[in-house]
């Protein structure tokens, strides 16, 4: 339950969790030089190996979960990549929204295996760029019911375009997952978009061995679809509506790298008997080979 009394202890104690929750689980790892939450665009290099763990919170009215995910990513050439993440619960959600981690991590007890094709890339200054990148993938779930409702294997995909410079950096993207119907029943879909501003302050523009932080403004706009049963919605109201809006860093000194940010609802438009989101919390930690 959360604290509703004192909400600022609250969210101490649970950041206090997670970073105990990745220093007790061994190798630590992340997913690139972008954002926590949006969607990015960057790939590794050919042969490259990007090992990640992340510790993850998600709060609502009446539950809060912690999670741990693992996430293996490797170059086949310098435009593509392929990923799998695997988690770790420490505590579900009885009533779990349908939401993603970020681009590389389902924010669920979900097996997920993806593909990243960076289709186009466009160098037109130092170190300033456009490029644009695709993401196909697909899950199977590692719990049987999921908010009173059978859960299915799901695919997602999406799509994101971005700017990066030396000083400044911006993304927008969106996706789409889809969740397969299990015994009758079947998980509403998720549709969202992403919107990312990032800068890095000019005292960090330093090489190694000096460190280089970034900071990033992140927005999530979600909009789950109605459960089915017997192909028949849960509810007859129309989608629901979630904007979250947040700050995330990103520290990064030789082949380490830590990112850490929190996001909050500005917009809960749901359906009926839907639980409402307090805050989203992660922590990630990582190493590239």
């Amino acid at each position: 339950m959360i604290n509703r009394v004192f909400p600022k202890v609250s969210l101490k104690v649970h950041y206090v969790k997670l970073i105990l929750l990745l220093a007790i689980s061994g190798t630590a790892m992340a997913q690139g030089h972008g954002p926590l939450y949006g969607l990015q665009t960057p790939t590794l290099a050919k042969g490259g190996v990007d090992l990640n763990v992340a510790g993850m919170s998600l709060g609502t009215e009446t539950e809060t979960s912690y999670m741990l995910r693992y996430l293996f990513s490797y170059g086949i050439t310098e435009d593509l990549q392929v990923n799998l993440t695997t988690p770790t619960m420490i505590e579900r959600l009885e009533n779990a929204p349908r939401t993603r981690g970020n681009s590389n991590m389902p924010a669920n007890g979900d097996i997920e295996a993806s593909l990243w094709y960076r289709f186009f890339s466009n160098a037109f200054g130092v170190g300033k760029r456009f490029e644009s990148t695709a993401i196909l993938g697909v899950s199977a779930p590692t719990d049987d019911v999921r908010g009173q409702v059978n859960v299915g294997n799901s695919i997602h995909a999406a799509i994101s375009t971005g700017y990066a410079s030396r000083t400044w950096y911006g993304w927008i993207g969106g996706g789409y997952q889809y969740y397969f119907e299990k015994d009758g029943e079947q998980l509403g879909d998720l549709p969202y978009a992403s919107a990312v501003v990032g800068y890095r302050p000019n005292i960090f523009m330093g090489d190694y061995p000096k460190p280089d932080w970034r900071i990033f403004i992140e927005s999530l706009a979600e909009f789950p679809g109605d459960n089915k049963f017997d192909g028949q919605p849960d509810f007859s109201d129309s989608r629901s509506t979630k904007v979250l809006v947040g700050p995330s860093f990103l520290g990064l000194y030789g082949a380490w790298g830590i990112s850490f940010g929190a996001m909050f609802p500005v917009v809960q438009d749901l359906t009926p008997g839907t639980v409402k989101e307090k805050y989203r919390i992660a922590i990630n930690l990582s190493y590239w080979l």
